[in-house]
């Protein structure tokens, strides 16, 4: 299941890219851009601003919604088919985020931009987590290879390894975030096992398969000297590391937890500006890495 395909995009990796967004991660951080990635099955946004009232929602599933003084009220768990409501809103107030698409689908949408890809372009595969995607994900990682398509794959590595071992050699660049080397720090805000992810990085680093890692920096979780340079000191470890990323913490995602009717964890945070990674980049720079702001 995807989200999204963007198009034209000039980050992720070199040159225009088309980038494809998978929905369903193992992972539920705090600072999620795209927290409608998180969940592997379609989620429900409702945009209140863009509402004009009109009531055509309230003819389908009609026990999810109800309207009050507040507007319009949804309980997402009474809607039992989403795709009912995909297309039922002329304003866009309410929308499904979520479409199943196979592999030869994808492909279409992406050949529609393989000219611009001249560029060193190409495409990158996101999310939620690609690797947590099926077999789709292989069909069209083996079509891009014969289509000579540079391709780049965005990943939390929080997966078994058998899932990353799997598209090695399928794929030109692993874009690895790593958060936090802190097993409970890493729990709290994100859910999961750091060291699930480090043990996973160090076999990819074995495989010498490409790869970039980036470490997202968000407040209260790892943007402190002593956090982030155990993290960098990590991949220092590391034989085939050679570039350091770092994406600064921001709040574009905010408003999509209100469209989702969820709670944003990092409410009131600022955002991290670029000036507040000197440090970091200088150690890392002093460790022998190549840096960089952003992806």
């Amino acid at each position: 299941m995807i989200f999204n395909i963007q198009r034209f995009s000039t980050h992720d990796g070199s040159g225009i890219r088309t980038v494809v967004f998978y929905k369903g991660c193992p992972l539920s951080c705090w600072w999620c851009s795209n927290p409608e990635s998180q969940s592997f099955e379609p989620s429900i946004l409702y945009h209140k601003k863009f509402c004009k009232n009109f009531g055509d929602c309230l003819k389908t599933e009609s026990k999810a919604f109800t309207r009050n003084e507040n507007g319009l009220q949804i309980d997402r768990t009474l809607i039992e088919n989403p795709e009912n409501i995909r297309n039922v809103c002329l304003t866009k107030a309410l929308s499904v985020s979520g479409e199943r698409k196979n592999a030869e689908e994808i492909l279409s949408e992406i050949k529609k931009d393989q000219p611009f890809y001249r560029s060193n372009g190409g495409v990158t595969l996101s999310g939620g987590e690609p690797l947590s995607q099926g077999n789709d994900l292989l069909e069209l990682l083996e079509n891009l290879k014969q289509l000579k398509i540079n391709v780049n794959m965005e990943t939390t590595l929080h997966v078994k390894w058998e899932k990353v071992e799997r598209v090695i050699g399928r794929l030109d660049t692993f874009l690895v975030d790593l958060k936090h080397t802190n097993k409970e720090k890493f729990r709290k805000y994100t859910g999961g096992d750091s060291l699930l992810v480090m043990t996973n990085l160090v076999k990819l680093d074995n495989s010498e398969a490409k790869y970039i890692v980036r470490f997202p920096v968000i407040p209260g979780f790892n943007h402190t000297e002593k956090e982030i340079f155990e993290l960098i000191d990590f991949v220092s470890s590391l034989k085939n590391a050679k570039e350091i990323h770092f994406l600064p913490y921001h709040t574009f995602g905010e408003e999509k937890y209100k469209m989702l009717g969820l709670p944003y964890k990092m409410k009131g945070i600022k955002r991290v500006e670029d000036h507040e990674l000197d440090a970091y980049l200088k150690y890392a720079a002093e460790k022998g890495f190549r840096t960089k702001i952003g992806g």
